[in-house]
């Protein structure tokens, strides 16, 4: 009988799974382990199964489970069979059909009559009984043993009861769980990560596999399922791993194969804990909310505690699944480092192309009011009367209608300062703002005075004015502003001070330029900067002035000249 069971792991034919319980938000450890298995199944040609562990009522919960779907699509973790609420985005082609694969369901709720038939198997076998201890004595023992020294484990009490007396508990529905009689013996096996590992199995003694016959445990209902599915590797977290044992047990007893392990290594915060959201760990479902792309996160979590052997960290789920193995998986816990995973955001945003990046972006700009989304009609073509949807944007403060080829000119200026792309509507804002508010005292460079702030807005003025509006663009303003910034600062004599201009000053290319270059542009470019933008720190201010128009720019330069006169603006 066994023999012919082990004839379901074959080579070629590898069959993983994550197997989730919809207690709560799917956090990363719990993604990490999903894809890990998703990656092994890949690599050898298999198949990542995907099973919901709800047989935990009270606790189990339908949001959760809709939120582990959803974060598992959002990575493009895809299951190959499981529950068809999202897998893989396929329809059912049968009415009312909730998996797909041929071994489902998929959803331990729904699995109950199988583990049925297993449980009373093992009762008429006499390979479980009925335990009517209660909870109150099961805590006496447990404390008086650890108070002697020993690991707690049942004792065994309600092992031999007569089965007169068990009828008779049962007829008068004493309350009951059923145990497993666990032989004593050494449980040894092969952790594909760890080595060899031993267990003894009297240190556990008889496990609690099931409530009743309709309340099965994990461990049960887990290693019923791993052999009805056909699981040839179960790939899981370190914290499970006493577990396995049990399961073993288990497996022996009703005559299964058991599955290869290996259990990865925990995940720990910088200071060395058990990573929690102390150490600013969230779920999946906040990051894509906070703006982390799909991409970079699975990046990053292929990293806590896989490597590739060198010094290459990018990768896209593709090199991911040509280059995963579990023996390059470490032992040593895996540390959760939040600036790498702010880094490889930062990169994936910059690869993005600048509309994909914009689309992205829009639903943040709206949600803070920035701006709203306009739906126009026309008939088109009039002569049949048909109708033409265009989707145009306006301007929350001004009204001003704006399109989305100029939100793209927004996004591409800003494209390489996010990390997330929820930063946008702070680092944006400026660009959808009638009137900005900030201190005068960001105007000023350095030590400069007020009267050397309204002179270089003085000379701005003068010097945008001049320019056509046709020609009002990020190459002119920087052919013009930048000789013109260093004659100003020659003028007022700041000149030689570069220690903190290196955001103004160009590369020098000749011997000329060199020289210009000594004087300080900051003391006309700080101010202009500021006056476009009501920050410290932004983009270049060419890009922005382009961008915001000649009449809006001269608009602000007015208005932050009037700050600094301390009166309101007209």
């Amino acid at each position: 009988m066994i023999e012919e069971k082990l004839e379901l792991i074959r080579p070629g034919q590898i069959r993983t799974r994550y197997s989730p319980s919809p207690t709560g938000a799917l956090h990363l450890g719990g993604v990490r382990t999903a894809l890990f298995n998703f990656l092994f199944a890949r690599k050898n040609l298999g198949k990542f199964i995907l099973r919901i562990e709800d047989t935990d009522v009270e606790r189990s919960k339908k949001q959760y489970e809709k939120g582990i779907l959803e974060s598992l699509k959002w990575l493009s973790i895809n299951w190959d069979e499981g529950p068809i609420a999202v897998a893989q985005n396929q329809k059912s082609k049968i009415k009312n059909q909730k998996f797909i694969g041929e071994y489902g369901p998929y959803r331990q709720s729904e699995r109950l009559d199988i583990y049925t038939k297993y449980l009373k198997k093992l009762l008429n076998e006499d390979k479980v009984y009925y335990c009517f201890c209660s909870k109150e004595d099961l805590e006496a023992e447990k404390q008086y043993q650890i108070s002697i020294g020993i690991a707690p484990h049942y004792s065994g009490k309600c092992a031999d009861l007569a089965k007169s007396t068990v009828k008779k508990y049962l007829k008068k529905k004493k309350p009951a769980t059923i145990r497993l009689r666990v032989p004593l013996k050494i449980i040894e096996f092969e952790d594909e990560i760890r080595g060899k590992i031993k267990f003894d199995s009297s240190l556990m003694g008889d496990i609690i596999i099931a409530k009743d016959f309709t309340h099965p445990l994990y461990n049960f209902a887990c290693a019923i399922d791993d052999y009805e599915m056909k699981i040839t590797n179960v790939i899981r977290g370190e914290d499970i791993l006493s577990n396995t044992p049990k399961q073993i047990l288990l497996q022996e007893i009703l005559g299964f194969p058991h599955p290869k392990y290996a259990h990865i290594p925990l995940i720990f915060g910088t200071d060395g804990s058990k990573l929690s959201k102390r150490h600013g760990a969230k779920s999946i479902l906040e990051y894509k909310k906070e703006g982390y792309l799909p991409e970079a996160i699975v990046n990053f979590i292929a990293f806590l505690g896989w490597n590739p052997g060198d010094e290459r960290e990018i990768f896209s789920l593709n090199a991911l699944i040509r280059d995963f193995s579990l023996k390059k998986i470490q032992k040593a816990p895996a540390i959760f480092n939040p600036t790498k995973l702010d880094f490889l955001n930062g990169f994936y945003i910059r690869q993005k192309p600048i509309e994909k990046l914009t689309n992205l972006c829009l639903p943040y700009l709206i949600a803070d009011d920035l701006i709203t989304a306009v739906f126009k009609t026309r008939q088109y073509p009039p002569a049949y009367g048909g109708i033409e949807i265009s989707q145009k944007y306006k301007i929350s403060q001004t009204k001003e209608e704006i399109s989305f080829d100029f939100l793209k000119k927004i996004i591409a200026v800003e494209q390489e300062r996010l990390k997330k792309i929820s930063e946008i509507t702070e680092l944006a804002d400026f660009f959808f703002k009638d009137k900005l508010n900030y201190e005068k005292k960001l105007l000023q460079w350095k030590n400069m005075s007020d009267k050397e702030i309204k002179s270089s807005f003085d000379r701005i003025i003068k010097t945008l004015s001049k320019i056509k509006d046709e020609d009002f663009n990020r190459e002119t303003l920087e052919k013009i502003l930048l000789p013109e910034a260093e004659k100003f600062a020659k003028e007022i004599g700041r000149v030689g001070d570069l220690s903190a201009d290196s955001a103004f000053v160009a590369e020098a290319t000749s011997a000329k330029e060199a020289a210009l270059a000594k004087a300080d542009r900051g003391y006309l470019l700080w101010p202009f900067r500021v006056a476009l933008t009501g920050k410290k720190a932004t983009a270049g201010p060419f890009e922005i002035a382009e961008i915001l128009g000649k009449k809006k720019v001269l608009k602000r330069i007015i208005r932050a000249h009037n700050i600094l006169c301390a009166r309101p603006s007209t």
